[in-house]
């Protein structure tokens, strides 16, 4: 059986890209392994993505890794990097965030204007400002995670995402297995020029475009649409 491994974006946890891959992952009959995010958010991740690898290299499982925002740019950086990555099958991508240093992004800027208001004001008035500024969908998911991720160290969370060195389009070019990527024509934090260039630059990779609107009330569109993208980038890897 397949397995998809998904990591959440910055703030987010395992119960949002669970309910986002889901249905994409039992129209394919996989099973969703999503990761929860921990202080240390990119070593953590990497390490349970080596040991999982592992796993599979020993069953012969296929597996696909992916998730959302610097999500999708770990899993990319680990296919880059991780022996146990040759094992994999592809990665699905959703709404990467920046490539290379985080530099001017808006994303890395946000989750360190958020980090900065959780340890100057607290996580409810922070929670509360957030409210007053985000579509009622983001307002109530963000409102739930960052709740549940208060104790699980959500503030050291937030500023090793501000500084993240994603990949380069330049190492991009060198990802091995097909790609699906979706991008958001009107989501501000994620442009769609990032994944627009992603596209362009990895060799076996599709890009669907989703608005936010859209998934903003149905989060699996996002999954469905990450899952499209690679079945058409897996048609472009030559027999």
């Amino acid at each position: 059986m397949t397995t998809l491994i998904v990591m959440p974006g910055t703030g987010s946890d395992a119960d949002f890209v669970t309910r986002a891959f889901s249905r994409a992952a039992e129209s394919i009959d996989a099973r969703v392994c999503a990761l929860e995010p921990a202080a240390d958010l990119v070593e953590n991740y990497r390490a349970r993505l080596d040991q999982l690898a592992d796993h599979f290299a020993s069953t012969g499982e296929p597996f696909l890794v992916g998730g959302v925002s610097i999500g999708a740019s770990i899993a990319a950086n680990w296919i880059l990097q991780a022996p146990g990555a040759r094992h994999c099958i592809g990665v699905l991508a959703a709404l990467p965030p920046w490539s290379g240093p985080a530099g001017d992004s808006v994303a890395a800027a946000s989750a360190q204007i958020t980090a900065d208001a959780i340890e100057r004001d607290g996580l409810e008035p922070t929670i509360a400002q957030m409210v007053l500024t985000s579509p009622e969908w983001l307002a109530a998911e963000l409102s739930r995670s960052w709740r549940s991720l208060a104790d699980h160290g959500l503030l050291e969370q937030l500023r090793v995402a501000s500084t993240y060195v994603g990949p380069t389009l330049t190492q991009l070019a060198a990802l091995p297995v097909p790609v699906g990527i979706t991008a958001a024509p009107d989501d501000p934090l994620h442009p769609i020029a990032v994944g627009r260039s992603w596209a362009q630059s990895i060799p076996h990779s599709v890009l669907r475009e989703v608005h936010l609107t859209e998934f903003g009330r149905d989060e699996r569109l996002l999954g469905d649409a990450c899952l499209q993208a690679w079945q058409a980038a897996s048609e472009k890897v030559p027999r």
